[in-house]
């Protein structure tokens, strides 16, 4: 059934501004925005119960620290 989204749930423009600010992040200091993306990760990694590391790259659950086959820290 289609209709209005739920409040709750992300757009596009979210997203799209999601990326303009990690972008603009990115320009002032790369380091922290790999922090930053990578503390994202885990927390969208731990709300879907660990089920987000299988999709994402070897390199990408390196970096966030979601490689070693334990659930994600809280």
């Amino acid at each position: 059934m289609m209709g209005a989204e739920p409040a709750d749930v992300a757009t596009e423009d979210d997203a799209a501004e999601l990326v303009a600010q990690l972008r603009e992040l990115a320009g002032a200091d790369p380091a922290d925005a790999r922090q930053v993306v990578a503390e994202v990760l885990t927390a969208l990694d731990r709300v879907a119960g660990g089920a987000l590391r299988e999709h994402l790259p070897a390199t990408i659950r390196a970096d966030a620290g979601l490689d070693n086959g334990a659930p994600a820290p809280r």
